[in-house]
């Protein structure tokens, strides 16, 4: 059974910091790219940031220049580098892997959510 494990959330004043965390537990063949999601009140989910499995990122405009995703291929996991925060980016953020189990067939996989708030 494969879970995503998510840490590093919390309460944080508009300019901090916060790194967020994403392990993957359990035995998982392959994985393509990994991605953090947001989702604030009474809004859709989106896309935060994405990395492929050769280290190629994306961003959505609303974060570039002050987020940073990267990832551990040896120890399957995924980080969100967040500065300069400001309180509309407060929203739960999901964890997200595209990657295959040991019959090949492709996996979605979906973290509990972390809750980030930016307030004063």
């Amino acid at each position: 059974q494969v879970q995503l494990v998510e840490s590093g959330g919390g309460l944080v004043q508009p300019g901090g910091s916060l790194k967020l965390s994403c392990a993957i537990s359990g035995s998982i063949f392959g994985i393509n790219v990994m991605r953090w999601y947001r989702q604030a009140p009474r809004k859709e989910r989106e896309l935060v940031a994405g990395i492929t499995s050769g280290g190629s990122t994306s961003y959505a405009d609303s974060v570039k220049g002050r987020f940073t995703i990267s990832r551990d291929n040896a120890k399957n996991t995924v980080d969100l580098q967040m500065n300069s925060l400001k309180p509309e980016d407060t929203a739960v953020y999901y964890c997200y892997v595209d990657g295959a189990d040991y019959s090949s067939t492709r996996r979605i996989y979906w973290g509990q959510g972390t809750q980030v708030t930016v307030s004063s």
